[in-house]
């Protein structure tokens, strides 16, 4: 079987972070750094459930184990950065983001497994793209850290992209199809006003 590689890219983005969103981020920059030390910690359990519940993959489960201990790694330089920054934990809501997607997941396999690899794809993917754009907007040394991240992101991307063509290939399932379906999803979520700020928020209110 081919699996065609796929560059890193934003292009199953349907829509760009609004402007709105960056500008809210620059000011609550303290809420942006713990609900982002909390996506860290979602991203590594997200990998791990897919150990669990597709555990005769063995390359699903090989990749995404690496990946889980990569983004446990990125937890912890998190919260070095939260204590290095004086920014206290504080407990907050989850987002509509991430359970907005899974809502629009097919509940059958192998249908199932597809779109929760392409919603690990986008989760990749805005993560990335915000990353890149608050880069250059917050100071040292929180703008140096995410645009560090950036990459790492853009790899996150690209695995789940690759698990996800791979196994539509497997299946005869359509790939491109169950990202165009989710792609309305997910600009939905992250263009429509959102009362939360959070990492994965939609417009500010």
């Amino acid at each position: 079987m081919r699996v065609v590689s796929i560059e890193p890219t934003f292009g199953e983005l349907g829509v760009a972070t609004p402007g709105a969103w960056f500008d809210t981020a620059c000011v609550r920059w303290r809420e942006l750094l713990v609900d982002h030390a909390n996506c860290e910690k979602k991203a590594a359990s997200t990998a791990l459930s897919f150990l669990f519940s597709y555990a005769a993959d063995a390359e699903l489960t090989d990749r995404l184990s690496r990946l889980a201990r990569e983004e446990l790694r990125h937890f912890e330089q998190v919260q070095k950065l939260m204590r290095e920054m004086r920014v206290p934990w504080t407990k907050l809501s989850p987002s509509r983001y991430a359970d907005g997607l899974r809502r629009a997941v097919s509940t059958a396999e192998p249908q199932r497994q597809l779109d929760l690899m392409v919603i690990g794809a986008f989760i990749e993917a805005r993560s990335c793209e915000r990353f890149v754009g608050l880069a250059p907007r917050l100071p040292a040394p929180m703008g140096a850290f995410y645009g560090g991240l950036a990459a790492s992101e853009a790899r996150h991307n690209a695995l789940y992209h690759r698990l996800a063509q791979r196994h539509a290939l497997t299946h005869g399932l359509d790939c491109e199809r169950a990202f165009a379906r989710l792609a309305t999803v997910e600009a939905e979520l992250v263009t429509s006003p959102d009362p939360q700020f959070r990492f994965h928020s939609g417009l500010p209110v």
